[in-house]
């Protein structure tokens, strides 16, 4: 906990149980979403409104403590790994999300055709596939045919 309070006091925010609660949250449970990280945080501090979770949430993540990131189809999910441009991959059957280090090799769709006068310092990439778990379970992943009927997270 100190090393949030360490964070939280770097980026001049506010220390709260709430801010503590939810980094602490996110440092165990990356890729969360507003929901999860609430319940979470509901079941160590007792109470907390859902909004105070999303006022939380839009403090940290604007004050670059955490990333926000929205794979389409999804609900934003929250994660305490930023500065480092690194990328996700998202399982289209279950929606399990993690985390893959920048592309390597050549990356011709990393580098903007024309930047309109834009000085560019990040690019999000999002990779899409089946999960070790989805692969097994379900026939059509396998074929590389998305399952429309499948749920997604």
């Amino acid at each position: 906990m100190s090393e949030h309070n360490d964070l939280l006091r770097k980026y001049g925010v506010a220390v709260t149980a709430q801010r503590l609660s939810i980094l602490g949250t996110l440092s165990s449970h990356p890729h969360s979403t507003a929901v999860q990280v609430a319940d979470i945080v509901r079941s160590e501090l007792g109470t907390i409104s859902r909004q105070a979770v999303y006022d939380s949430l839009g403090v940290l993540a604007q004050g670059g403590i955490i990333r926000r990131i929205q794979p389409s189809g999804s609900a934003a999910l929250y994660e305490c790994r930023v500065g480092d441009n690194h990328h996700h991959v998202v399982c289209r059957s279950c929606g399990k999300t993690e985390d893959v280090d920048c592309a390597v090799g050549h990356t011709p769709c990393l580098t903007a055709s024309n930047d309109a006068g834009f000085i560019i310092d990040e690019a999000e990439v999002i990779y899409w596939g089946y999960c070790p778990e989805c692969q097994c379970q379900d026939t059509d992943a396998k074929t590389n045919t998305p399952n429309n009927d499948s749920p997604k997270s």
